[in-house]
């Protein structure tokens, strides 16, 4: 038992050997460490053995329907800003098998052999958006009136290490969905990278008791002022970076009254309804479930797998889907995310992480969008206004 605990909240000062540490220390604990990776053109979140395979010197160029993968000089371990994967990834599994049977007799017999029980994950790299969207998925999915067991059972010991960020992306409005950095919930440990010619540093700090415990076994010291500082200016600087705005001031009322703006028709021209907004997004949890059976007919299987509101078949009911036409389906997700989701889950279903306007082929913009159709209503109460 790990005694003189860190203080929760106490920030210190840790360098690479001890970064690598601590993955080390969570592995021995059981875990399987999830971090990013380059992998092909791209960083993703994938399983990690040591600070050797984080994405030194690498960072990304985003842009609406656009992403590049560029060489930093620095050799940044954290110089990326988000990766087209979501830790939804894991926690919410694109598929699982529910559940299988096999005749027995006139009657089925529910097989044993059901998916293999969840490894215990470590995520390393959790940005402050992210936090948020794991929050969001945890109302939903974990929540009084629904629980859904395989993310019960992925989450449930979920040990999460949050990294601030010191640079944005052009596509990041987490400022105005009140998600950036820095992380202040949610989180085990959070890291805050300060990289110069003098010195590859992080600044650290605990927030549970089993990241106090992790914390505990590696090299330290506190974080003096000027490190406290540091870092402050340099999520600050990435925060005042961020120019993509929302402005979600009434916005849930003005989605519901705008249902039949001729803005849907205008979206709709361009969107390809392919879902890829709804599958990068860290908070979509829309699902179908499909039986198979095998050729005899003598076992049958259940899977759950993502879905997507843009699919047509998403509202299928008998007599066809309720939502045929790309404006309809459009509408549904955009007035959901930012509106409806209030309705029902107390906050928005967006954090601004910007992965549907990068992931986007036709390189729509969720933030223009909104900023359209409340410009239409500021447009028809300045003609009201000069009448």
């Amino acid at each position: 038992m790990v005694t003189n605990l860190p203080a929760i909240g106490t920030q210190f000062l840790i360098d690479i050997p001890a970064l690598d540490s601590i993955i080390g220390g969570l592995r021995r604990r059981g875990y399987e460490v999830l971090g990013p990776v380059v992998r092909g053109a791209a960083v993703v979140y994938d399983a990690i053995e040591g600070v050797n395979d984080l994405p030194a010197g690498a960072g990304d160029e985003q842009e609406a329907g656009a992403y590049r993968l560029t060489r930093r000089e620095d050799g940044a371990l954290f110089g990326f800003v988000l990766s087209p994967h979501s830790w939804k990834k894991f926690l919410h599994p694109p598929e699982a098998r529910l559940f299988a049977a096999r005749r027995d007799g006139r009657s089925f017999r529910l097989l044993n052999g059901g998916p293999a029980p969840p490894p215990r994950y470590a995520f390393l790299g959790v940005r402050a958006c992210e936090l948020a969207a794991i929050a969001i998925q945890d109302r939903v999915l974990l929540g009084e009136s629904y629980s859904d067991a395989t993310y019960r059972a992925r989450r449930q010991g979920a040990f999460l290490v949050a990294v601030n960020c010191t640079w944005a992306a052009p596509t990041c409005f987490c400022t105005s969905m009140r998600t950036a950095p820095p992380a202040e919930a949610g989180f085990d440990l959070a890291l805050t990278e300060l990289v110069s010619s003098e010195r590859h540093v992080f600044v650290i700090e605990a927030g549970s008791r089993a990241g106090a415990e992790v914390l505990a076994e590696v090299e330290r010291h506190e974080a003096s002022p000027g490190d406290r500082l540091e870092a402050e200016r340099a999520i600050a600087a990435a925060k005042a970076s961020i120019w993509r705005k929302v402005n979600t001031s009434g916005l849930r009322e003005l989605l519901y009254e705008k249902f039949d703006d001729p803005r849907w028709d205008h979206v709709a021209q361009r969107c390809f309804t392919c879902g890829n907004c709804t599958q990068v997004c860290p908070t979509c949890f829309c699902t179908t479930v499909d039986d198979s059976s095998d050729v005899t007919g003598q076992q049958t299987e259940r899977w759950r797998r993502s879905d997507s509101c843009f699919s047509q078949n998403f509202t299928f009911i008998h007599g066809g889907s309720v939502r045929m036409s790309a404006k309809s389906r459009y509408r549904q997700w955009l007035t959901h995310k930012l509106g409806a989701w209030v309705d029902q889950f107390g906050s928005p279903g967006c954090v601004g992480c910007g992965r549907c306007i990068t992931w986007c082929p036709a390189g729509i913009d969720i933030t223009q969008e909104a900023a359209a159709l409340r410009a239409d209503e500021e447009i028809a109460i300045g003609k009201g206004d000069a009448i």
